[in-house]
């Protein structure tokens, strides 16, 4: 009662209460029907307010505090995507009101400490559930790892030192990673693309130490499948990579006739260091500072 008169004021505190102390509620084996459904009413009233949308994914850090936690959004996932056998009829309502809550979940600055922290918590949850033999959740699972991947490179190297103990569960989201870029290219910024492809790499190292192991048969077919799909991804991730390559030659190209035509000495070393580096954002500042001089 005290949650559902505090979201009637403040939508962000009553969704904040029900993703912290409700939620878990509903995933306990002790939450019968009833009380699932008054759980959910509150969350639907929450949503229903015509700016909720707005208000929470603006809102989606309150003081320091995600409005739905990584854990609270990993029992979200679970309810929303449950086996085809543990569907129950609150099933349905999670589905119609889940595509808020997880933009609410992912919500956040890219890039700053505690969204990182958030990606690297997320990333591993997903991971974990792509990997339990529910192909629903697993597809769910894995768009969302790929998503942590690509906001936060840091979960490159994350995925690294779980990869072996997370075998059936990385093929799942290789494979993935393979379907989106059938249907568009993966966005990835330049410094992003040599860091999945350094990842890669270290992928077919252990896939190819463990083909080299021999181990059970399951093992050898998933170490098989990855290396294929590790393969694949090398592949798009080095045509990525030329174009890349040329833009920035053309961007050097310029900067350093901009820099001959100022004179500017230091501006040839700037740009040798940054040739040397690959660092496009500085390639990029380096050509308008160039062109001013």
């Amino acid at each position: 009662w005290m949650m559902a008169q505090a979201s009637q004021g403040d939508i962000s505190v009553g969704l904040y209460s029900w993703a912290h102390n409700l939620l878990p509620v509903v995933s306990s084996k002790s939450c019968n029907p009833q009380s699932r459904d008054l759980i959910l009413q509150l969350v639907e009233k929450i949503l229903s307010n015509p700016k909720a949308r707005t208000i929470l994914v603006n809102g989606a850090v309150r003081k320091g505090e995600r409005l739905i936690p990584p854990p609270s959004f990993e029992i979200l996932v679970r309810l929303t995507f449950p086996a085809s056998s543990a569907r129950v009829k609150a099933t349905e309502r999670f589905e119609a009101i889940y595509p808020l809550l997880k933009e609410v979940s992912l919500a956040g600055a890219p890039g700053s400490k505690a969204m990182k922290q958030v990606t690297q918590q997320i990333f591993t949850s997903a991971l974990k559930a792509a990997g339990e033999g529910n192909p629903v959740l697993a597809k769910e699972a894995a768009a969302i790892a790929i998503w942590a991947l690509t906001q936060n490179v840091d979960c490159c190297k994350h995925w690294e030192n779980l990869y072996n103990d997370n075998l059936g569960a990385s093929v799942t989201v290789l494979k993935k990673l393979i379907d989106e870029w059938k249907q568009r290219p993966v966005k990835l910024t330049p410094a992003d693309t040599l860091t999945l492809s350094r990842t890669m790499k270290s992928l077919r190292l252990k896939n190819e130490e463990g083909l080299a192991e021999g181990g059970n048969g399951a093992n050898h077919s998933l170490y098989k499948d990855a290396d294929k799909c590790c393969k694949v991804i090398s592949g798009k991730l080095s045509s990525c990579g030329g174009c890349i390559k040329g833009i920035a030659i053309t961007a050097v190209l310029a900067a350093a006739g901009a820099a001959v035509l100022s004179a500017n000495p230091e501006a040839i070393t700037e740009l040798k260091t940054l040739v040397e580096s690959w660092d496009f954002n500085k390639f990029t500042e380096s050509v308008m500072a160039a062109f001013k001089n």
